[in-house]
């Protein structure tokens, strides 16, 4: 009788592969070292050939290596997908989410709101990544996005979560010093903050009542790739920002900032949350999906 093929050894193998690495491989997998290492030398003595050349620095395929790692890394990713299938189906959601959010956003409104999900679904895990950068959800191996903006086409499915407007921003002390604008073209007067992960990189466009249209490009002495980090200078008067409601809603509610340019608007955005094409959601992403969508719907932490 045929023996079956070395099913784990295959997959462990590939994992190796992947990461360079037999300690990386180990943690990823949460096996021991040994395990790894007995695993590739069991498919090494099946196979009667080395795998690997192994040195204390340095690990490298050989021919047999290299030809029998890409099957392997399509046996790993089929056994994966197999596997996220039959969770998908699952009728208790259960196992890891990796959800990429905006940085500040993440912090201020998405971080308070996981408690309570990670209460109601003990058996979900959430892996959550900040960045204020546009991550691939598909490349990097994320189950969902959280994103603020007008959402170019794209094979992603998104879900609006709720909307998201954008206020033109300055401290009173630098009104009084400065004036206020009351047109968008007026701002190449005066200085700005700028921020790197606008849709349109450095313009600001606004529309009127009456359907006028202007874009600017505004400079000033300090540009970020995180929008709360323009809060101190914005406080201490020393230009104009344009931000997010989450961002700068409470300043504005306290009166540290004033909206100007009001009778102007920016496009307005929106919460989005995204996940990649293909099949049925995984019964973990699901729930966080309708979690979360139940929560904006409510306003609960809209603004915080």
């Amino acid at each position: 009788m045929a023996r079956l093929p070395d099913f784990e050894a295959l997959a462990i193998f590939a994992k190796v592969v992947e990461l360079r690495s037999f300690a990386a491989a180990s943690g990823e997998l949460a096996l021991s070292k040994a395990t790894v290492s007995k695993a590739v030398s069991r498919l090494e003595e099946r196979l009667g050939a080395r795998l690997f050349n192994r040195t204390s620095r340095r690990l490298a395929l050989t021919d047999a290596g290299q030809k029998l790692a890409e099957r392997a890394a399509r046996l790993l990713a089929d056994g994966e997908a197999a596997e996220n299938e039959a969770l998908a189906q699952s009728a208790t959601p259960r196992g890891l989410v990796r959800l990429a959010a905006p940085m500040s956003f993440g912090i201020k409104t998405v971080a308070p709101l996981l408690p309570e999900f990670l209460a109601q679904y003990p058996e979900v895990s959430i892996d959550l990544h900040l960045s204020d950068a546009t991550v691939d959800l598909i490349g990097e191996g994320f189950d969902a996005g959280l994103r603020i903006a007008r959402l170019p086409d794209s094979s992603l499915i998104a879900r609006r979560l709720c909307g998201m407007p954008r206020y033109t921003v300055a401290a009173p002390s630098y009104l009084k010093r400065h004036g206020r604008p009351t047109h968008p073209m007026h701002l190449a007067d005066h200085k700005c903050f700028g921020y790197a992960y606008l849709s349109t990189p450095g313009v600001w466009h606004y529309t009127n009542a009456a359907g006028e249209q202007a874009s600017v490009r505004p400079a000033g002495q300090l540009r970020v790739n995180n929008g709360e980090a323009v809060l101190p200078a914005l406080l201490a008067g020393l230009g104009i920002a344009d931000l997010p409601e989450f961002i700068v809603g409470d300043a504005v509610r306290s009166g540290e900032v004033e909206v100007i340019l009001k009778g102007w608007k920016q496009p307005e955005g929106a919460v989005h949350l995204v996940t990649p094409p293909g099949g049925p959601r995984p019964a973990r992403v699901e729930v966080l999906a309708e979690f979360l969508t139940r929560q904006f719907a409510r306003g609960k932490k809209r603004g915080a």
